[in-house]
C-alpha cells in the first residue's frame, strides 16, 4: 500500500464517503452519548487505516472530530437553557487552534480552542458566555478531548472575547515583539471556525491577517521564536533517538519532525500573505502561486505527508475506548528500512529548512541593527 503520493494533490478535492454516514448527530442528547459515538467512529476509522491514503486518513479523522465539537457546541446551548439562562444573548463563533484549526488532529488530540462574540450589548453577555465557555470545555472533556494544559480554551478570558476585545488583544500582541505575546500570535494565526456566527471568525481572521501583512519586525519574531528545534539528526547524518528514560531508542515525531514543518510552512506562509490556516492548504498555496523561489516545497510537502502517517503510528494505548499516545515511534518501527529511510529524508529536509529560516533571521537581525 502507497500512503504517499508523488505530486501535490488538493486536499479539497477528495470526496468524504466517511462524513455521509457519520452527519447526522442530532439524536445524540448528552456528552456520555457523544462519547460513545466518538468510540464508534475511532473503530471504524480505526479499520479503514490500512485502505486508506494518509490524506484520505487526515480529512477523515479530522471531519470526525468537527462534528462531534459541533454537537458539543448544540448540546452546551442546550444545556444552557435547560440551566435556566436562556438562549445565548447575542451571537458568537466558536473556533480551534493548533492541529484542529489546522486540521491536522490525530484520534487523541486534546483541546484547543476559543471563543469571538458579538460587539452588540446585551447585560447578560458576559455572565452567559463565561459559564457557557466552562460548560463547553466540560462537555468536550467529558467526550474525551483533554482540556489544553496550556488552558488556550474558551473557559478562559483570554481566549473569549468580543470582536472589538479580541481587535485590542491582537493590537497588544504584535505591538510586543517579546516572546510570550508572540507565541500567543503564532497559536492564533492557526484559527479555524467550527460553530457559530461565520461572518464573526471571517472578520477576526481580517483583522489578524491586516496586522500582521506587511510587518517586517513581527515577521523576524515570528522567526525567532520558531527557529529552534529538537535535534534530531548527528553530525553523521544519523537520526537522533531518545537517549534515556522510558523511551530511549524512540523517536519524538511530534517535536522532532511534525512541528518543525508545521512552523516552517507557517512562516512562509506568513511572509507570503497566505491566509490559510490548514499547513497542507498553506504549502499548496505556496507552490501554487509560486510565492517564494525556495526550491524545497514541494519535497516539504511530501515530508509532511510521512510527518502526518508517522504520528499516526507512534505508540498508543486504550483508556476506556479512547486512545492516548506518546508521540514517540517505537525502536521496531525504525528497524524496518524503508521506514527508517523515509524518516532520514524528511529530517534532512527538515534541517535545510531551519537553516534557510535561521538565515533569514540572521538577515533580519543585521537590518535591525
Amino acid at each position: 500500500m502507497q500512503k504517499r503520493g508523488n505530486s501535490v494533490k488538493p486536499t479539497d478535492s477528495y470526496p468524504n464517503p466517511f462524513i455521509a454516514s457519520n452527519e447526522d448527530l442530532s439524536k445524540i442528547d448528552s456528552p456520555e452519548a457523544l462519547r460513545a459515538k466518538r468510540v464508534e467512529m475511532q473503530k471504524q476509522l480505526r479499520s479503514q487505516y490500512s485502505e486508506l491514503q494518509v490524506l484520505d486518513w487526515n480529512r477523515d479523522v479530522n471531519v470526525m472530530h468537527d462534528v462531534l465539537m459541533k454537537r458539543a457546541v448544540e448540546l452546551c446551548e442546550r444545556e444552557m437553557e435547560e440551566a435556566g439562562y436562556g438562549p445565548p444573548p447575542v451571537s458568537y463563533a466558536f473556533v480551534v487552534f493548533g492541529s484542529a484549526g489546522r486540521q491536522e488532529q490525530t484520534l487523541w488530540s486534546d483541546q484547543d480552542n476559543g471563543l469571538i462574540l458579538s460587539d452588540e450589548e446585551h447585560q447578560n453577555k458576559d455572565l452567559y458566555f463565561a459559564e457557557f465557555g466552562r460548560r463547553l470545555t466540560d462537555i468536550l472533556e467529558q467526550t474525551g478531548y483533554e482540556k489544553c494544559e496550556g488552558k488556550v480554551m474558551c473557559s478562559e478570558s483570554r481566549w473569549r472575547q468580543t470582536s472589538s476585545e479580541w481587535r485590542t488583544q491582537l493590537e497588544e500582541w504584535r505591538s510586543d515583539l517579546s516572546w510570550e505575546p508572540v507565541r500567543y500570535l503564532i497559536i492564533a494565526s492557526d484559527l479555524r471556525h467550527i460553530a457559530g456566527n461565520v461572518k464573526l471568525s471571517e472578520q477576526w481572521r481580517k483583522d489578524f491577517h491586516d496586522g500582521i501583512r506587511g510587518n517586517v519586525s513581527l515577521h523576524a519574531a515570528i522567526l525567532r521564536n520558531t527557529v529552534r528545534h529538537k535535534k534530531t539528526l548527528n553530525v553523521l547524518g544519523q537520526v537522533v533517538t531518545e537517549r534515556f528514560g522510558d523511551h530511549a531508542g524512540d523517536f519524538d515525531v511530534k517535536y522532532g519532525m511534525y512541528i518543525p514543518l508545521v512552523n516552517a510552512a507557517r512562516c512562509f506562509a506568513i511572509q507570503h500573505n497566505i491566509e490559510e490556516s490548514s499547513t497542507l492548504k498553506r504549502l499548496e498555496r505556496l507552490i501554487q502561486f509560486e510565492a517564494t523561489s525556495l526550491p524545497l516545497l514541494e519535497p516539504t510537502y511530501e515530508a509532511f505527508l510521512t510527518a502526518l502517517r508517522l504520528r499516526d503510528m507512534t505508540y498508543s494505548t486504550e483508556q476506556n475506548g479512547l486512545l492516548e499516545s506518546t508521540g514517540y515511534l517505537l525502536s521496531e518501527e525504525l528497524k524496518k528500512k524503508e521506514q527508517f529511510y523515509e524518516l532520514r529524508d524528511a529530517l534532512v529536509l527538515v534541517r535545510k529548512l531551519h537553516r534557510v529560516l535561521a538565515r533569514q533571521l540572521r538577515f533580519a537581525e543585521r537590518r535591525r541593527a
